[in-house]
């Protein structure tokens, strides 16, 4: 989980995964990688098979909403990913998954 600058606001393309964003709550990437998640969010800032939003929008790893859940075998973190966006996004946070 990477918290995104509010400047990704100005992207459309989020703006609209996002209809029910509440102003004021973060704006987060939620991903999932085999990786430790701080050489991965450096793989992504490098533009090193990075997430758009994460490369020009991440400003750090948000380990307090994501450390409960490691590790994980890959197909339980598949389906967690998909739940977290779901869940943050309900609760209006402005949410990017991969």
């Amino acid at each position: 989980m990477v918290e995104l600058s509010d400047r990704v606001w100005n992207e459309a393309q989020f703006r609209r995964a996002n209809p029910d964003y509440q102003l004021g709550k973060p704006f987060v990437y939620v991903g999932m990688t085999g990786l430790d998640p701080d050489l991965r969010f450096d793989r992504h800032k490098a533009n090193v098979q990075a997430n758009r939003y994460v490369f020009e929008y991440g400003l750090r790893l948000l380990p307090s909403l994501y450390e409960v859940y490691n590790p994980m075998p890959y197909e339980a973190a598949r389906d967690m990913e998909v739940e977290l966006g779901i869940g943050l996004r309900e609760a209006g946070y402005g949410v990017w998954q991969a």
